[in-house]
């Protein structure tokens, strides 16, 4: 069977912030069941901001490889194009990361209405955080404009 490549280019990719390697666009909200459908792409060969995840996540690789990382940088777990991961919430930092190409990840965030994400410094203060409010007002920022 030969391999094909994702074509993310009508994709309509954001930055969160000043963060590198990060890109990402909401597909949908489901603010009734607290539902947040992302995809997210990190570039190759990097790793994003050190991170927890407070709430369930359900991720599928749709392209490349899936990197997580231990807070100090070493290489955690791969999960290669095509893994289905189910995730709950965890106090443990992670960082992630895309293997030799851009990794592309559909991530479905499930169940909270708070704080979906802490984001940290390397000495694992947290410097800001993810809501679910949060992505709905991104969306209806994208939606409106």
């Amino acid at each position: 069977m030969p391999a094909y490549n994702f074509d993310d280019s009508n994709i309509d990719w954001q930055r969160l912030g000043d963060f590198e390697h990060l890109h990402f666009s909401i597909l949908n909200i489901d603010e009734r069941n607290n539902i947040a459908d992302v995809l997210f792409k990190f570039a190759a060969n990097q790793q994003i901001v050190l991170h927890r995840h407070l709430a369930h996540n359900n991720t599928f690789v749709i392209q490349g490889e899936h990197r997580l990382y231990e807070p100090d940088g070493s290489l955690k777990e791969v999960r290669p194009v095509g893994s289905l991961t189910a995730s709950p919430p965890s106090d443990q930092p992670h960082r992630e990361g895309g293997g030799d190409q851009d990794v592309v990840i559909a991530f479905s965030i499930r169940g909270e209405s708070g704080v979906l994400y802490e984001l940290m410094d390397d000495d694992m203060n947290v410097i800001g955080s993810i809501s679910f409010q949060d992505l709905v007002d991104i969306n209806k920022s994208l939606l409106a404009a």
